[in-house]
């Protein structure tokens, strides 16, 4: 997500040492790496590889120490899991670095970062030994929201407008090594094309080696994905276990916790429930994309992706993927509904019938205020104004009145549209409809 660029782009001073872990080396290879380094950063000369991991760090320490009698010094260790391989002796020592006389240096400055979110947290951030509280600072990079993605672009010197910038997001998400690969010029149609669909493309399969780049035992994550993928509604962790065959204890749980941690997964609490009522969704867009659209595909090549657009399997994941998008930008939601200062909290919401008379419904975003209102939101994609059909009415009404009795709700509710290009008939439902919000909210910054 941009941390090696933010590093080395951060600092105003040079780094002094910088090294990478790389993946699924061996402890020798590491070690080898971790010399042709050291061997940089000093005169040039060729530096013998360390026998051990603490004789690597006191090596660091000798180069180091002259150089912080005379100046501020920064170095930065990337990819820092992939390093601690198995009987490593790499994080104890590392500890032992930190500790005994680098923590005590005023002009060093110690970087580490980490693709595998879930381990830099439980092992770093949560160290419960010798790395107990010694983190200074932590920066979580997040993808660019909608906002940041078209200055991105427009710094790029692509110019799209809304709708476009919002199906290449919905097709790649906000990370920024894949919207560099978007061409000036191209539609979002040509560039989707280009980079899903063609064999070069970059995102034509990234989906397994995403996973298994970030993850040792990857098909548990992977199952898990693919299980979210069929229900846009989300599932539950009993549900999840049973779909996918995990055993139900701490193993499971340590999935989902990766999973969650490297932002492919997102838990929500229903509306009126407890943690213990989690539902799980996947909110990663590539993900969903791939794994409706680019496996299994046969066609490929210019023109492909038109072909989908006009097929059902693009309105259903069209309309999961906005809905996704829309949770991820409730700042801005908050701010085009008026409520930006009302403290609020998000939900969602399912009611499955338990009897043939029983209604059941679902509500993908509830925004509880704390002035006594709920926005009950439903997010609808289309390439023109939304109308909503007579059909479609008594659905809303019948939403809003199963939500109403199942939860004993006493605050008002206002159905919230949130919608492309704005309602096409928004009055013709006398009070049904309390606020219409257009896509352009998402843009603001």
């Amino acid at each position: 997500m941009g941390k090696t660029f933010l590093i080395r782009n951060g600092f105003s001073k040079a780094i002094s040492f910088e090294f990478s872990g790389i993946h699924h080396a061996t402890l020798d290879q590491q070690l080898e790496n971790f010399s042709l380094a050291l061997s940089a950063g000093s005169t040039g000369l060729p530096v013998a590889k360390a026998a051990s991991w603490l004789k690597a760090f006191e090596m660091l320490r000798q180069y180091l120490s002259p150089v912080l009698k005379i100046e501020r010094t920064i170095i930065f260790i990337d990819e820092f899991p992939w390093i601690d391989t198995p009987r490593s002796g790499f994080l104890p020592a590392f500890e032992s670095f930190w500790n005994s006389w680098a923590s005590r240096e005023k002009n060093l400055i110690v970087v580490i970062c980490g693709s595998a979110a879930a381990w830099m947290i439980k092992k770093v951030v949560n160290n419960r030994g010798g790395l107990h509280n010694r983190v200074t600072r932590r920066i979580r990079l997040l993808p660019f929201t909608v906002g940041e993605m078209t200055a991105f672009l427009k710094h790029r010197k692509v110019n799209l407008d809304y709708y476009q910038t919002l199906q290449l997001y919905m097709a790649m998400g906000g990370i920024p090594q894949y919207l560099k690969e978007i061409r000036p010029g191209d539609s979002a149609t040509q560039n989707i094309d280009r980079l899903c669909f063609t064999k070069e493309g970059l995102l034509q399969d990234e989906f397994k080696n995403l996973y298994h780049s970030l993850f040792d035992t990857a098909q548990s994550h992977i199952d898990i994905v693919r299980a979210l993928a069929k229900k846009g509604m989300g599932m539950s962790r009993t549900e999840l276990i049973a779909a996918c065959k995990l055993t139900s204890g701490g193993y499971a749980t340590q999935v989902l916790d990766e999973l969650t941690e490297s932002g492919f997964i997102t838990p929500y609490i229903p509306f009126g429930k407890t943690k213990t009522y989690l539902l799980y969704k996947l909110t990663d867009e590539y993900s969903l994309f791939y794994l409706k659209f680019i496996e299994g595909s046969k066609a490929v090549g210019s023109g492909t992706w038109i072909t989908f657009i006009s097929g059902n399997s693009w309105t259903s994941w069209s309309g999961n993927a906005f809905e996704s998008i829309c949770m991820k930008h409730i700042p801005q939601l908050k701010k085009a509904i008026g409520i930006e200062a009302v403290y609020a909290e998000v939900s969602v919401w399912r009611h499955q019938p338990v009897t043939k008379a029983d209604r059941g419904t679902q509500i993908d975003l509830v925004i509880d205020r704390g002035d006594s209102c709920i926005n009950i939101c439903e997010m609808k994609f289309s390439d023109r104004p939304f109308e909503i059909s007579k059909a479609y009415a008594k659905e809303l009404e019948n939403k809003l009145a199963v939500f109403r009795d199942q939860t004993k709700t006493r605050k008002t509710l206002f159905l919230t549209m949130v919608t492309t290009y704005g309602l096409r008939n928004g009055t013709s439902f006398s009070g049904l409809v309390q606020k219409e919000i257009g896509m352009d909210m998402l843009f603001d910054r």
